[in-house]
Formats: C-alpha cells, structure tokens, sequence
C-alpha cells in the first residue's frame, strides 16, 4: 500500500503468447507524430516510447545490442526443429543485419512469435498497410539496435551451462517456464557475473493457465505482465486504448518463496509483423509483447548512458542492471488499486510491489529523464536522480540522501532499491544466500530544528525480495527528508552493492474510468455493477483474493464503493 534432462523439460516450458494473430479494424493518426502516416504499433505510444523519440530524436537504438532467445515453435520427440527465426523476408525487417546462433543441425525455420517479438523491437516500415488499416508507418522500439537471436537450446548448451554471456547490453525472452531450473538460476549467475540486463514475459494469467513464468520470476530478473487493451466491440478503439492488468490475463505474484512479482506491466496489444508476405496483424494481449515493449524502453536508457559519460555508471557490469532496474521501477505509473501485495487495508511494507501491477505501468520518458537527473552520492541530493553504491559490512551501516521539498504539499515521495542475489558461477547455479544482505528503505521527515520531532514516514522491509520500493505522500509541515537505505535487523551485515532510484513530483492524476469501468469495456454500465457486486460477495468469502473494486481505496469494497459507482453511471448515461 502507499501511504495515503531436455525431454523431461520440454513438456514444462510454457510459452508466455499466443501467436495466433486475429485482424482488426482502422485507426485514427495520432495529430502529434510528425509523420506521413500514422505511427504503429500505438502500444509503444502509450508506454511513452514515441513521446521519448519526439523528446530526443537521437534515441533509435543505435550501439546497443540485444540477445533475443527465441524457441523452436516445433519439438519433435524432445527435439527443437530448429524454427525459431523471424521472417527475415518481412518488409520491416530490410536493411536489418540479425545473428542466428543455433546447432545448425536443421535447416532454419520461422516462427511467427518471433517474428512478432522482433518487429516490435526492431521493424521499421514506412509504407506498412493493412486491409482494415489502410497505411501507416511502422516503427518498432529500437529500429537501429543490433540483434543476436539464439535458439533457446542453443543458448542454454553453448552460453548459460557456461556461464558464457553473450555480446549484448540487454537478455530478452518472451517465454518461459513454471518452475525454477538450473538454466533460470544460471541466466540469473548471468545478471550477477556480468550485469547483464534480462528483461522476461512473467506469463499470461489464470485464464491461460499461466503460473509466474521463470526466468520473468527470477529475482535478478525484471519481470513483464501485460495491461489488456480495450474490450469494445470497435477493435481500432481497442488498439490504441489499454486498461490495466488482470489476474485472469497476467500472471501475478508472490512467488513460492514470497517475493513480488511482476516487477512492471506495460500494453501487450501490439500491430505486429505477421508471417503473411510483409503483413501486419495485432497480437492480442499476451505478455510476449508487453516484454520487448520494456526491452526497448531500457535499450534507448542504454543508448543515452552510452553516449553520455556521467551516466556510464548506470551501465556498470557490477551492479548498473540494478540502477537500470531501479530506476524503471521508480518511473513507473501507478494505475487504479495499485497497493502493495493484496489489495486490503493494510500498509504492507513487507511486499514492496502490488502483486498483479507491480511498480506500476512503464513510463518510458519518465524514466529516461530520471536517468539524465543524473547519479548522486550520499548527502544532500536533487528531487531525483539516482545512485550505484555499496553498505559495507563494517560501517555505520547506512547511507543518507537528503532531498528539500520547498512546496511538499501534494508531493508524492517514490524510492527504488534493487540488488542482485548471489549464485554460484558453475553448473547447476545454486544460490549463494550466505552472501545475501537483506536491504532496507526508509523515508524520514526531518525537521533540523526539532529533531525530536522528525519521524519516519514510511519503510518498505520484505524478508525476501532483493528490492525495496516507496511511494508515499510527504508531509505538508517539512520541507527535509531523508531516503535511507540501511540493513534489515541486526544481524548478516554483508558488503552489498545496490542501485537506487528516487524522485518527488506532484500526485499522479487519478481521474481514471478504470475505477470504474471494471470490465474495460469502453462504458460504465450495470455490467460494471455486476462485477462489483461479485467481487463485494467474494471479498467476504476469500479475503485473501486480488478484487477490484475498493473505489474509495479504503481496504474494502462495500456499500460506498456501490454509491460511487451509481453515481458515476448517472453521470455517463447524463453525458450522452
């Protein structure tokens, strides 16, 4: 809450999509986009991604590598069939210089979700067309980035048993498996070892009989869930409108050892490059897309750090894939119920992330210019910026930063903590918790004059995650206030390296529909009162449950939460 053996594998791994393609009907141009035609897919706008092209055109991409693992589509007798490959043939894909890394015992085959997963990272095409769209310009995420794509079983032979890191600033898979195995702890020595950033699908929900998918469940991993588009019967509506994340479409935490995830959500509903010659159809919501969505945003944060030497500690191979993590967890859009753990009541500092939102939405401009705020050490820091540092085993055992708010009243507070858990270098990966310091964020408002008088305002302390998270309102009566990140407890007071994030900006607007429109229809209707009025019987039955509809975000969905909604359907139905 905030304050206010390879054939007995096969079988388990789950891929996170659907790769079946469905068309859909035409979209308005976005007025904004300063091109000929309108921009697709308009998930990446709504995840700021265009806006952060607009903002700094320089951001295509350019000199940052990306390692794509793909699975075969096709397994025959335990074996992959080697189709694992885009269509390299796809007009989105010309001029593109991709790496095939496989056994090269088959030939090549192509899979569509690949070839989906690609175009999102990596299309460009200004002369796209779809029969129900008409043109458009297709710009993927990164259109200029260099890409390595590895067959899964290539991958896990030739550089996870070895611990082998490929040539690349980013991992990303948009697949995986239910249970924790020793190519998912190795991938997560890989994040460690060698600071490499691996961004994973967390799994597509109850309706698709998705558990949290390793490695998006790894600790040293960030997770993906996807926020639904639209569900109107005008599909161009749908496509450009999202929602947010369900339990029946995105998988959720805690995790089997009680920790958060996802890690972030972001839209999944992506225009996509269909295998059809030089064909664009939508994907549907799945996580496989929300994944490279985030990819991408964190590939164009790479490329600026790249070019900019006072940000080259946000790329540290010791310990920069937290600050990288860090800061798109603290950038992150809270969207309507967003509450730590379950949605009760409680303020619940032992789970830093909602179980089902995560940090929140990506913001993909909000991050980046939490990453230009720039690194700052201990002491009196700006409203936001960011840090790579270490508690060391011996010292006071805390660093402070010092933030001034000269107007706090409807300020909103966010800190970000992540550090990578430990695991052996060597097969089969086997985790290392001796070396584990459990963390700790507070939130203090200080007041110099009267230090008896400061106070903390909030804390995030879970036993068992490797971050720690804080959204909080501060305190209109102090403009000073410290961010600490410290031990938890008094005991394993191991030398840690951590990345943090933080900002203070004003409250996010929460003038949401969503609040209300509880089956993202479009319209707020008795449907809407229906499902309140389930989810108001089930809470009594299952408290445990993750129920929306606590509207007044009191901890409980009652007859005042029936009364809102009542009259906000007046309202609409008064409006049209």
């Amino acid at each position: 809450m905030f304050c206010f053996a390879r054939n007995m594998f096969v079988p388990a791994l789950m891929a996170c999509a659907a790769i079946v393609l469905t068309p859909f009907s035409a979209i308005a141009a976005p007025s904004e986009q300063p091109t000929a035609q309108p921009l697709q897919p308009q998930a990446l706008k709504y995840a700021g991604l265009y806006q952060l092209r607009q903002l700094n055109p320089a951001l295509t991409g350019s000199g940052v590598k990306f390692a794509i693992i793909s699975r075969s589509l096709t397994y025959t007798d335990g074996k992959p069939q080697n189709d694992y490959r885009p269509d390299i043939e796809h007009g989105c894909f010309a001029n593109k210089q991709f790496n095939f890394n496989d056994q090269n015992e088959l030939p090549p085959g192509i899979s569509p979700h690949s070839t989906a997963v690609c175009s999102i990272l990596f299309g460009e095409d200004p002369n796209a067309f779809n029969q129900d769209v008409g043109e458009f310009s297709y710009q993927g995420a990164v259109p200029q980035a260099q890409a390595d794509i590895y067959e899964f079983w290539h991958f896990l032979i030739n550089n996870v048993f070895s611990l082998s890191a490929p040539d690349a600033d980013i991992l990303t898979a948009s697949f995986g498996t239910q249970f924790e195995d020793w190519w998912t702890r190795g991938i997560e020595a890989m994040a460690e070892h060698h600071g490499l950033i691996v961004v994973a699908g967390i799994g597509n929900g109850l309706e698709a009989y998705d558990p949290l998918l390793y490695p998006g469940a790894a600790a040293n991993a960030i997770g993906v869930g996807v926020v639904d588009s639209l569900n109107t019967l005008n599909i161009a509506t749908n496509l450009q409108s999202f929602s947010l994340a369900y339990p029946q479409h995105s998988s959720f935490g805690p995790t089997t050892d009680a920790r958060c995830k996802p890690d972030i959500v972001t839209a999944g509903n992506c225009l996509a490059a269909a295998t059809e010659p030089n064909s664009y159809e939508p994907t549907g919501s799945w996580s496989s897309f929300s994944t490279p969505l985030v990819a991408g945003a964190i590939g164009l944060l790479v490329q600026k750090a790249k070019l900019e030497p006072v940000l080259t500690a946000a790329l540290d191979p010791n310990g920069g894939n937290c600050v990288i993590k860090a800061i798109l967890l603290n950038s992150a859009t809270k969207l309507p119920f967003w509450h730590k753990g379950l949605l009760k009541t409680d303020d619940d500092h032992c789970a830093p992330l909602d179980y089902v939102q995560g940090a929140g939405m990506l913001n993909a401009t909000a991050a980046y210019r939490h990453l230009i705020a720039g690194q700052n050490t201990p002491g009196s820091v700006p409203k936001a910026g960011w840090d790579l540092n270490l508690l060391q085993e011996n010292q006071a055992s805390k660093n402070t930063y010092e933030i001034t708010l000269t107007e706090p009243a409807d300020k909103f507070i966010t800190a970000t903590i992540a550090w990578n858990k430990h695991y052996s270098s060597v097969y089969p990966f086997e985790p290392i918790p001796e070396k584990d310091a459990n963390l700790r964020l507070e939130l203090w408002a200080v007041d110099s004059n009267d230090p008896e008088s400061s106070y903390m305002l909030d804390y995030s302390d879970s036993n068992t995650d490797n971050l720690e998270h804080i959204y909080c309102r501060a305190d209109a009566n102090y403009t000073n206030y410290e961010i600490i990140v410290t031990y938890s407890g008094t005991s394993d007071h191991l030398t840690q390296r951590y990345g943090l994030a933080w900002n203070a900006e004003s409250s996010q607007n929460n003038d949401s529909s969503f609040w209300y429109d509880l089956n993202a229809d479009g319209d707020i209707n008795d449907s809407d009162s229906d499902i309140l009025l389930k989810n108001w019987l089930l809470s009594g039955i299952t408290p445990d449950a993750y129920l929306m509809g606590d509207i007044n975000s009191d901890g409980a969905i009652d007859i005042k939460d029936w009364k809102m909604l009542e009259i906000r359907k007046i309202a609409e139905s008064t409006d049209k």
